[in-house]
């Protein structure tokens, strides 16, 4: 199939920011990795149903999370690790203190209400507007600041964060605790 130039570019240029996504709902690298590109291989083979015009990242964005969602209904028969027992024997523990900052955030970042990390991460981390994020997830808008504000807000009590000064630098965290502009 020939893509136009443009918008192979565009999906070139959305690549980080679906595998950060993808990283985020998955929690695992490699399984994010065939998500970006099972989302990309999708994208591409339904590139005629694009509209021109439209916001081409919320369509791949669309498109990962509903591939995500369908490989969760279709995950449900395998094992899971539920108490993280076999994961904490591959894991190795944080070398740096951003290291361990980031794994705080990652464990508190899990234990948000799926619905709740999903909008923040939208948001706060991928840059999306509250109107794109309601399109994305397939909700009302009102229903995603109320899951963005909640997740903040819990976010916040699990870290420990009281003010803005708590946090460090890292702009990932920084992102998804500061209301948008």
């Amino acid at each position: 199939m020939n893509v136009e130039p443009a918008i192979r570019d565009q999906m070139l240029a959305a690549l980080p920011s679906l595998r950060a996504f993808a990283i985020s709902l998955c929690g695992n690298v490699d399984k994010a990795d065939d998500l970006v590109q099972d989302t990309i291989m999708r994208a591409w083979g339904a590139i005629d149903r694009f509209e021109r015009g439209t916001n081409l990242n919320a369509w791949l964005f669309t498109i990962l999370r509903n591939l995500y969602f369908s490989n969760l209904r279709k995950g449900k028969r395998e094992v899971e690790d539920v108490d993280g027992a076999y994961a904490g024997r591959l894991s190795s523990l944080p070398e740096q203190d951003g290291r361990a900052d980031m794994n705080d955030f990652r464990a508190a970042l899990a234990r948000l209400a799926p619905d709740q990390r999903e909008a923040l991460l939208l948001v706060g981390a991928q840059g999306f507007s509250y109107e794109e994020t309601a399109a994305i997830m397939g909700c009302a808008i009102g229903t995603v600041k109320s899951r963005v504000n909640r997740a903040r807000v819990r976010l916040s009590e699990l870290l420990a964060v009281e003010q803005i000064e708590d946090l460090g630098p890292d702009r990932m965290t920084m992102a998804a605790l500061q209301p948008p502009s």
